[in-house]
């Protein structure tokens, strides 16, 4: 049960890297249409430092639970919540290629996790207790 929860939680980890994409470009377009020192571009450019800060502690606190190449694979989910964000936010259509080509990455990721005992670090995590 622990490593499913280490899996729920490197996940929930790469969906708030994803939401930095939006935040990106969210400031793409208040680039364009205020210019780069207006109050809204620097909020938003202070907000996607904050995202990315939040990411790379979360991040780093569930690196030691995995191994490396397993934690790094997961992170092609990250495509899933851009392909959503971008239809649920901007309105961005979702071609069937796309929509083939995540499901293509997320059953590799799916068969990379397989056995969870055996992608968890678990010398990491018997040396900690």
């Amino acid at each position: 049960m622990k490593k499913l929860v280490n899996i729920s939680l490197l996940q929930l980890v790469i969906a708030i890297y994803s939401i930095n994409t939006v935040i990106g470009k969210y400031v793409g377009i208040s680039l364009s249409s205020h210019g780069l020192f207006s109050i809204r571009t620097i909020g938003l450019l202070a907000l996607e430092v904050l995202a990315l800060g939040a990411y790379a502690i979360f991040w780093q606190q569930l690196l030691p639970r995995f191994q490396l190449s397993v934690a790094y694979a997961n992170k092609a989910v990250m495509l899933l919540w851009s392909l959503l964000w971008s239809y649920l936010l901007f309105g961005e259509s979702v071609t069937r290629g796309k929509a083939v080509g995540v499901l293509l990455v997320i059953a590799g990721t799916v068969i990379l996790n397989g056995d969870l005992e055996e992608n968890t670090d678990t010398k990491s995590a018997e040396a900690k207790d």
